[in-house]
């Protein structure tokens, strides 16, 4: 008589790497929840069965998601787990390979396999969850993927190869999601995807970037809303209409801009110059006065000259950025880059990494320390020992800097907002105390 299989009663999900990832692991926990099934988010609990949600954007990445692959299976082998599954970026471009050299996996799964996965899991994929996850962010703030996928042409690149093409979310569809996410407290939304600034051109034959963000402004509790991950060429100027004309957009903009130099970008396929770069930073800065701006960089890049970082140093200084993060480049296979020579050596790349983030780090004291004296709405996150965390407008959470309220200032909610008067800073912090009454803002 055959065996009947059942449900596992408790499944532990792991997330590696970028918010995308914890976007794809807050829905798959709420479709094994919609089933029945005890979910759990990188719990020290035992488990049934454990699902790695996998990074393989560069080298670190791979290696960081290799090791936590080779933890759950030595888990298994001691008898912690019973099986081990894994899904995501890495999992979609080397399942083969790493098939073959890791056959303790039960099974791999690709990005776009969830009702496989789900059905693996014995439970059935629901289509009608419009906006049901299980959040693994505080309930205060969510993440919303507002596409998939990516058509851009960039060289380094290895995401289209994991994700796919292009796919925008339809906007009635992500509107629901906010108004799901609001009524159950979420009250800042961060817009995410591999390119957001492509929103719309696949289902309404044009980029509706603006038009989305304006409608998810008007969602009853929202109160801010962010934009990330804004492609710089063919940058949508209502965008920055939208973010200037609504209170409750963020005047804060992630626009990973990669490089400075025109040789530089245009091996890298980015379809921008410096010039023009420069002419969208002061449009931004000149239509929406005191925008954040937040950027990242690659050094060493194959062919990259000394004065090529030179001239990426010099605009860095010169642009002043709030928030700035820097990768070395990692020669990935089936890139259009992995035809050129990685020439410039890994001592090298973390030296010109190091640099520029010195510079960055000066440039944020500068910036922070500006601000000793004024009041500021911050957004309170968590409590750690003797101090409240906040955020500013200018502030993204996990990447970007924090103001710290001392505990015996007074009573503080997770997830309130707060005024508050800044009294010092650190490079890339903020201190606080609290302002009781609200018309000192």
């Amino acid at each position: 008589m055959k065996a009947k299989t059942r449900k596992p009663t408790k499944v532990n999900v792991v997330t590696l790497g970028c918010s995308k990832n914890i976007f794809d692991s807050e829905v798959l926990m709420g479709q094994l929840k919609a089933n029945g099934i005890e979910t759990t988010h990188e719990s020290n609990a035992a488990s049934e069965v454990v699902v790695i949600n996998t990074c393989g954007f560069i080298d670190k990445a791979k290696e960081e998601s290799i090791q936590t692959i080779l933890h759950y299976c030595q888990a298994k082998e001691d008898k912690l787990v019973d099986k081990v599954y894994v899904t995501g970026c890495l999992s979609e471009r080397y399942s083969g390979d790493l098939a073959a050299e890791i056959p303790e996996v039960d099974a791999w799964f690709g990005t776009r396999e969830l009702p496989r996965l789900l059905k693996t899991l014995k439970a059935n994929y629901q289509h009608e969850l419009v906006g049901e996850r299980l959040l693994t962010t505080p309930i205060h703030y969510a993440y919303l993927k507002i596409s998939e996928g990516c058509d851009r042409p960039c060289s380094f690149c290895a995401i289209p190869l994991m994700r796919g093409n292009h796919r925008s979310t339809p906007m009635e569809e992500l509107v629901a999601q906010a108004q799901t996410l609001a009524a159950k407290g979420v009250r800042e939304l961060l817009l995410i995807a591999q390119d957001s600034t492509y929103y719309g051109l696949d289902i309404y034959g044009k980029r509706n970037l603006a038009e989305l963000m304006m409608r998810l402004a008007d969602v009853d509790g929202i109160e801010w809303v962010r934009l990330h991950y804004a492609f710089p060429a063919g940058f949508p100027v209502d965008v920055i209409d939208a973010i200037h004309a609504h209170p409750n957009i963020c005047s804060y903009l992630d626009i990973p801009l990669q490089h400075a130099s025109d040789a530089m970008l245009k091996s890298m396929r980015r379809g921008t110059t410096r010039e023009k770069t420069e002419q969208l930073l002061s449009l931004l800065r000149e239509k929406i006065p005191g925008i954040a701006i937040r950027t990242t960089m690659i050094v060493g890049y194959p062919g990259e000259t000394e004065a090529d970082f030179e001239e990426l140093c010099s605009f860095v200084q010169k642009q002043q950025f709030d928030r700035l993060g820097v990768f070395t480049y990692s020669h990935e296979e089936n890139t259009h880059a992995f035809s050129l020579i990685d020439d410039v050596p890994a001592k090298v790349k973390e030296e010109r990494a190091a640099k520029l983030m010195q510079i960055q780090q000066d440039i944020s004291a500068q910036i922070q320390s500006k601000k000793i004296g004024s009041v500021l709405k911050v957004l309170i996150d968590k409590k750690e020992g003797d101090y409240y965390i906040g955020r500013t407008e200018a502030d993204s959470p996990e990447v970007d800097c924090e103001v710290l309220i001392p505990a015996t200032d007074g009573y503080l909610r997770l997830g309130d907002f707060a005024q508050v008067r800044i009294v010092d800073s650190e490079d890339f912090d903020l201190f606080a105390t609290l302002v009781l009454d609200d018309s000192c803002s």
